[in-house]
């Protein structure tokens, strides 16, 4: 690593530190910005997203990072999904082919 870069990664850390502290440092700017947690799908909205999505629980499991048995527990109501699961279905819910993205 040469010395300009060491130099710049140390005054990006001190601009954190600073930052972090409360400080105003030039440059700098927090964004916030307000997120909605995704609304739960009933059990008949994930069956009808996989069937759009003409694939069986398993791979539809695939596509979610997910076991077989957890879409089941869905699809039979005996469990919903939360979390990441949640959003993750909002997402395939509005862009289907989404999740078939490498």
């Amino acid at each position: 690593m040469d010395v300009k870069t060491f130099e710049e990664l140390m005054e990006g850390a001190r601009q954190m530190r600073d930052h972090a502290a409360g400080k105003k440092v030039v440059g700098v700017r927090e964004v916030v910005r307000e997120v909605n947690p995704p609304k739960p799908m009933a059990k008949k909205d994930i069956i009808e997203l996989r069937r759009r999505l003409n694939v069986s629980q398993s791979a539809f499991a695939v596509l979610l990072n997910t076991s077989a048995a957890t879409v089941r527990a869905w699809e039979q109501g005996t469990n919903k999904p939360s979390g990441a699961a949640l959003r993750l279905l909002a997402i395939a819910r509005r862009n289907p082919k989404a999740l078939f993205l490498d």
